[in-house]
C-alpha cells in the first residue's frame, strides 16, 4: 500500500527503538505540540500506577546509574533514563531532557531503583542552621 508522499510506511521516518515522543524533535509533517492522542501515553508507559512505589523519590532528588547493575532489555523510557544517569541528575532534569510528565518520571526512576538499576541518592531532613542562612541572605542582597 502506498501512502500519501510517496512512502510505503507511515512511520517508516521515526527512529527505530525511540518511541515517537521522545524524540528530540518532531518527525516530519508532525506539528511540535505531538501527536493528538497522547493523552495515553502517561497512563500506558506507567501501566496505570499515579503514584510511585518510592516516597523517597522527588523532583530534587539526585539519580545516577548503579556501578554494578546488569544490562537488561528495558522500554525505551527507562532505557532513556539509565542512559542520561551516567552523570548524575535530578529527576526534574530527567523528566525536562526526556520530554516526559514529572509523575511518570518518578514512577519509573522508582521502578528502576527497585530493580536495581539507579542509585538514589536522598537528601537528608536537616535544615541549614540560621547562621548559613543570614550568610546567604546577606550575599544576595549584596549582589542585589
Amino acid at each position: 500500500m502506498t501512502y500519501p508522499g510517496g512512502r510505503d510506511h507511515p512511520r517508516r521516518d521515526a527512529a527505530p527503538g525511540v518511541r515517537p515522543f521522545l524524540r528530540t524533535k518532531p518527525a516530519p509533517g508532525q506539528s511540535e505540540a505531538g501527536d493528538t492522542n497522547s493523552t495515553l501515553r502517561p497512563f500506558v508507559i506507567t501501566s496505570g500506577r499515579v503514584d510511585g512505589p518510592d516516597p523517597d523519590i522527588n523532583m530534587e532528588t539526585q539519580v545516577s546509574v548503579h556501578p554494578g547493575a546488569a544490562p537488561t532489555r528495558l522500554p525505551p523510557e527507562k532505557r532513556a533514563i539509565v542512559t542520561l544517569c551516567v552523570e548524575p541528575l535530578s529527576v526534574a532534569e530527567i523528566s525536562a531532557r526526556l520530554h516526559l510528565h514529572l509523575g511518570v518520571t518518578r514512577i519509573l526512576v522508582g521502578d528502576l531503583r527497585a530493580d536495581g538499576h539507579l542509585e538514589v541518592h536522598v537528601l537528608g531532613d536537616d535544615f541549614p542552621d540560621p547562621e548559613t542562612i543570614m550568610r546567604v541572605i546577606r550575599g544576595l542582597r549584596a549582589i542585589s
